[in-house]
C-alpha cells in the first residue's frame, strides 16, 4: 500500500523508544492481516468521547477490525456523540477547576471526562426513550439479546437519524453496525445505559434476563475464537486496560486449561498502548511476557507495549494502516 504523509512523517521522525514501538507495532498489525489474521481491538477509558470514531471507523470500513471488545461507556458515548456533540463542553482549564467549580458543572448536568463534559440531558436522554422502547418490545415478544446488540437495533432503525450532530462516517458504532462486527462489552452494568436498565428492573418494569450476561458474552467469544484462529489466528489490539482488555484475553487460558481444549492457539499478535506504567500488582501496567505464564500468548507472539497517551498514538497506528 502506497503511504501518505502522516505514515511517511511517522517513518522519517519516529526511530526511537516509544516512537520506534509505534512504528514496530504498526508494521507488526499491517503484516498480520497481510498474512490473512484477524485483528481484536479493544477500548477501555473514555476513547469514544475523545472521538477515536474518526479513525476507527475507517478501520472497520476497511476491514482492518475482526471483533471489538470494549466499556459499556465506549459502546454508548460514541453514540451520544453523534446526537449531542453541539452540546458538549470543553474545559481546556481541567486541571484547575475548585470542587465548587466541579459541583457548578453537575448542576448543569454536565459530566465531566478530563477535558470534556458530557451533556446529560441532551446525551442520555435523547437515546433513552428509544432504546428503553427497544428493550420492552424485546421483553415482550419473550426475546434476548446483548447490549450491544440492542444498540445496533437502535442505529439500523434510523429513528435517530435526525438527531445526528456530526458526519455518520465518524461514528465507529455506525461502521460497526453497519457490518455487524461482533462486540464483547463486559462490565456493561456499569455504564450510564446499564444504570438506567438496572433502575427499570429494580421499578420491576424490566426483567434482568431481558439483557444477556457477561457469562453468555464469554461463551460467544469463545465460539467466535474457535472459528476464527485457524491459519495466522487472531491478534490482540489493547487500548488502555481494564475489564476491556482483561475479560476477552483470558479467553485462551480458559478454552486451554479449564475446557482442556489444547488445539486452542494462543493470541498470534499484542500491542497494549498505555499510560499505565509497569508496577507492582498492576495488571494494566504488566509487561507483555507475563501474559506468557498465563497461557494467553505465546513465546513466539509479537509483542509491543507502548507507554503514551491512546488518544495520541492509536490514529497514528490507524492513519498508516489505513495509508493516510
Amino acid at each position: 500500500m502506497t503511504k501518505g504523509p502522516v505514515s511517511q512523517f511517522i517513518l522519517h521522525h519516529y526511530r526511537h523508544f516509544n516512537a520506534a514501538t509505534v512504528v514496530d507495532a504498526a508494521r507488526g498489525y499491517e503484516t498480520h492481516l497481510m498474512e490473512g489474521g484477524k485483528m481484536m481491538i479493544t477500548l477501555a477509558g473514555a476513547m469514544s468521547t475523545a472521538e477515536l470514531g474518526v479513525s476507527l471507523a475507517e478501520m472497520i470500513r476497511n476491514n482492518k477490525v475482526d471483533i471489538i471488545s470494549c466499556t459499556g461507556a465506549n459502546l454508548e458515548e460514541d453514540i451520544m456523540n453523534l446526537v449531542a456533540h453541539t452540546h458538549y463542553k470543553r474545559v481546556p482549564n481541567w486541571r484547575d477547576l475548585t470542587p465548587q467549580e466541579e459541583w457548578e458543572l453537575l448542576e448543569k448536568g454536565l459530566n465531566r471526562v478530563t477535558d470534556t463534559c458530557i451533556p446529560e440531558e441532551e446525551a442520555f436522554r435523547k437515546i433513552q426513550h428509544h432504546i428503553v422502547k427497544i428493550w420492552k418490545d424485546a421483553e415482550a415478544s419473550g426475546e434476548r439479546y446483548f447490549p450491544h446488540e440492542y444498540m445496533y437495533k437502535l442505529l439500523n432503525s434510523g429513528v435517530m437519524k435526525a438527531d445526528h450532530e456530526i458526519d455518520p462516517k465518524n461514528s465507529w458504532m455506525i461502521a460497526a453496525a453497519e457490518k455487524n462486527i461482533p462486540i464483547v462489552v463486559p462490565g456493561w452494568e456499569d455504564s450510564t445505559m446499564g444504570n438506567i436498565f438496572a433502575s427499570y428492573v429494580i421499578k420491576g418494569e424490566m426483567k434482568a434476563t431481558t439483557m444477556k450476561s457477561g457469562i453468555e458474552y464469554m461463551v460467544e467469544l469463545s465460539k467466535w475464537y474457535r472459528e476464527n484462529s485457524a491459519g495466522k489466528g487472531v491478534g490482540f489490539f489493547q487500548i488502555g486496560g481494564g475489564i476491556a482488555g482483561d475479560f476477552p484475553i483470558c479467553v485462551v487460558p480458559m478454552m486451554y486449561q479449564d475446557l482442556e481444549w489444547h488445539d486452542v492457539p494462543f493470541w498470534s499478535y499484542f500491542c497494549q498502548i498505555s499510560d499505565s506504567t509497569t508496577s507492582y500488582g498492576s495488571y494494566s501496567g504488566a509487561v507483555p511476557n507475563e501474559k506468557i505464564t498465563w497461557g494467553k500468548l505465546d513465546i513466539h507472539t509479537p509483542k509491543y507495549i507502548i507507554e503514551s497517551d491512546a488518544t495520541i498514538v492509536a490514529p497514528l497506528i490507524f492513519a498508516y494502516l489505513l495509508g493516510w
